[in-house]
């Protein structure tokens, strides 16, 4: 490697380095459909089930119909409430069909919302001279009912470059079509208690905002009525630019030696109401479909990568405090942002409809205003110079936050018991012609979330663990070429039990793992000269104490599917 080119550098810019092997794209083509699960096919697949649906006709309210992204004008749409399902609605799904024309483009970041509430957030994928990638997306939205119930204006985010730059020519324009399903109440379904109140919680624009540093929001200042009794916050924070890949950083005064980004590879997202610490939402470590080695995601994407899912955080313990009848704010920041993240929230109220006042207050709240990450360094120079050894950065905090509401039903205390750990460790092998940089990191939380009294005792355990593993290679060969190896390993797993007055508790789990391994090979100019040993492999299973499973495992060789295989001892039915 010589020494004026950071493989960092190479990471950020290789999507566009490798789509210049490309011939110019196809012309344009509005083809918009489902994927489907064909072996020998390259579109963007998952293992993921279809959203559980109640078994009455849906209507269908289309949002936009062959809409193109090729500029960063947010494009607006109207929506009208379905007249034939007027609600209240079993089940409500977002629908979503995107193709991206063959040729050359970067992934790119893809968010809808509804009178800016968002309704869906993920990433795009990235074609290829003679692929033109489709594929589907659907998501549970029957908690933003509330937002569906008149008619506004709504907007589709893709910004998406298509021109000339810098001596390269993007031509893949990005199609999507999207619409929602209400599913009326039949004899299968009844309606389910949902939000009375969303409020967004976006930037200066109404969208995502953009969180440069620890100490940058996005706020919201909330008016709310006087009989508030649960609050929920789900939010998405996504990395972007030098915080990409936010789980390679290292310590600002190693980031030059190691070739790495710095403020360690530590990241929280951190929630305030009214300038208090009111919770903790983890960091996820999304993996784009052009990152490290677009190779590695095709036609299997990482985890949630074209989908994201909202973390859920339960303000329920401020309800009284929010009942008040004064203006409140509700704010969200991310620990060690460097430039930058990307953050979206919903503010979800649930109201007390047996009482006009609720009253109430918090009881205890132990949450530090920020997290203390230790840092251990253990970095040995060498001649050349060469740097080996490796970088630690952990956080553990514990915390418990309570507050009452006086309701109609009586006083309810909520208390919310959380242990939230990251551990981070990065082994190097640094010099002017290699750079080995391995990564095992581990976020985990732990939370227990107890009611007393008003009827409603009981409790929810929720564990959430996201393992990655990536064990990243880039090496200058004696001809002045080069070879990068990646292995990633990355998963999403998830439990609950809910105890809140059900007998027996509902008990859900959920594993997502995907495991990915390429080699690519790159001339002396850093042109992409081939790929070999491909090989991607996702297992997703969800099972609850309500029947439902779902165990699929699908695998990929040289970017196409090869098998799909369903586990033994479930129906992988839709219910």
């Amino acid at each position: 490697m010589t020494a004026n080119i950071s493989p960092r550098a190479w990471l950020a810019g290789l999507a566009a380095m490798l789509a210049c092997i490309c011939a110019p794209g196809l012309p344009a083509q509005v083809v918009v459909v489902p994927p489907t699960l064909q072996i020998g096919s390259s579109n963007p697949i998952t293992a993921e089930p279809p959203v559980p649906r109640p078994h009455s006709k849906p209507c269908i309210v289309p949002l936009f119909d062959e809409l193109a992204f090729a500029d960063f004008t947010p494009k607006v749409f109207n929506y009208t409430p379905p007249t034939a399902c007027p609600g209240p609605w079993a089940k409500v799904v977002f629908t979503a069909d995107f193709t991206v024309t063959a040729g050359r483009q970067f992934d790119r970041t893809a968010a809808f919302y509804l009178g800016h509430a968002s309704i869906y957030y993920g990433t795009t994928a990235e074609p290829r001279k003679t692929l033109s990638p489709s594929w589907h997306v659907e998501r549970d939205v029957t908690d933003l009912t509330s937002v569906f119930k008149s008619a506004q204006t709504g907007e589709a985010n893709i910004g998406n470059f298509v021109g000339v730059s810098s001596g390269v020519t993007y031509d893949g324009i990005i199609y999507a079509n999207a619409a929602l399903e209400f599913y009326p109440i039949g004899h299968d379904a009844a309606a389910p208690v949902t939000p009375d109140i969303v409020v967004p919680v976006n930037g200066s624009g109404g969208d995502a905002g953009t969180l440069n540093t620890t100490s940058d929001t996005i706020s919201q200042s909330l008016n709310l009525p006087t009989n508030v009794e649960r609050v929920y916050l789900d939010i998405i924070a996504q990395s972007q630019s030098s915080d990409e890949f936010w789980y390679f950083c290292v310590p600002s005064d190693q980031s030059s030696n190691l070739e790495s980004c710095g403020n360690t590879a530590f990241r929280e997202t951190e929630v305030w109401i009214d300038g208090q610490p009111a919770g903790v939402a983890p960091v996820y470590p999304w993996i784009y479909t052009g990152g490290i080695d677009p190779y590695l995601w095709e036609p299997i994407p990482g985890v949630q990568t074209l989908d994201f899912k909202p973390y859920r955080v339960n303000l329920t313990p401020f309800a009284g405090l929010l009942s008040d009848g004064s203006t409140h704010t509700v704010a969200v920041s991310v620990y060690n942002a460097n430039s930058y993240f990307l953050a979206t929230a919903n503010f979800l109220v649930y109201q007390d409809h047996g009482i006009a006042k609720v009253s109430g207050g918090l009881i205890k709240n132990t949450l530090s205003m920020a997290p203390t990450p230790t840092i251990d360094e253990d970095i040995t120079t060498g001649s050349g110079p060469t740097y080996t050894g490796t970088v630690t950065v952990g956080s553990r905090r514990s915390f418990e936050i309570s507050g009452y509401a006086i309701t109609s039903h009586g006083r309810v205390e909520t208390t919310i018991s959380q242990t939230v750990d990251f551990l981070n460790k990065q082994s190097f092998d640094v010099s002017a012609t290699t750079e080995i940089q391995n990564v095992n990191q581990l976020t985990k939380v732990d939370s227990q979330t107890t009611t007393l009294g008003g009827g409603e005792s009981g409790f929810v355990e929720q564990h959430f663990t996201y393992p990655l593993a990536i064990d990243f290679s880039f090496l200058q060969n004696a001809d002045g070429t080069f070879t990068q190896t990646t292995t990633s390993d990355q998963q999403d797993l998830v439990r609950e039990v809910n105890n809140s007055g059900r007998s027996p508790a509902f008990v859900s789990n959920l594993s997502n793992h995907v495991h990915a391994t390429d080699i690519l090979y790159i001339d002396a100019n850093f042109h992409i000269t081939g790929n070999t040993g491909s090989q991607t492999t996702q297992n997703y299973r969800l099972q609850t104490s309500h029947g439902f499973c779902w165990d699929r495992t699908i695998s990929a060789a040289s970017q196409v599917l090869v098998s799909v295989k369903d586990g033994p001892g479930c129906e992988n039915s839709d219910r």
